[in-house]
């Protein structure tokens, strides 16, 4: 499993007409083979940087499987007018976030 990270910088004055764009094109993503969610933050510090990552099967499912779709063509026709800048693309590899158990976490204080 690999996620995409794609760091979207969006004009300040356009945050909420991005949002709703975002929204209708969704549905070329989640079609797209391999794919297997998406989580589309808001930066708190920036909040004109959106943060989208998104889970694959497989580094082929996204690219050059989705970027070279017309559904990635339409994908990013619908969220171009929105970028203040060209957004950075990036993959990591990686399994599931996991919970942390909060005995093993914290260190014990009899143990010193």
């Amino acid at each position: 499993m690999i996620y995409e990270i794609a760091l979207l910088p969006v004009h300040q004055d356009r945050i909420e007409t991005f949002r709703r764009a975002f929204a209708d094109v969704t549905p070329l993503l989640s079609r797209a083979k391999g794919y297997g969610g998406h989580l589309l933050a808001q930066g708190i510090e920036n909040p004109g940087q959106f943060n989208l990552i998104v889970r694959w099967a497989s580094l082929e499912d996204h690219t050059p499987g989705f970027e070279a779709s017309e559904d990635h063509r339409l994908f990013m026709r619908g969220l171009e007018p929105y970028f203040s800048e060209e957004p950075t693309v990036y993959h990591i590899e990686g399994a599931a976030f996991t919970a942390v158990e909060q005995e093993d976490f914290f260190f014990n204080a009899d143990a010193h």
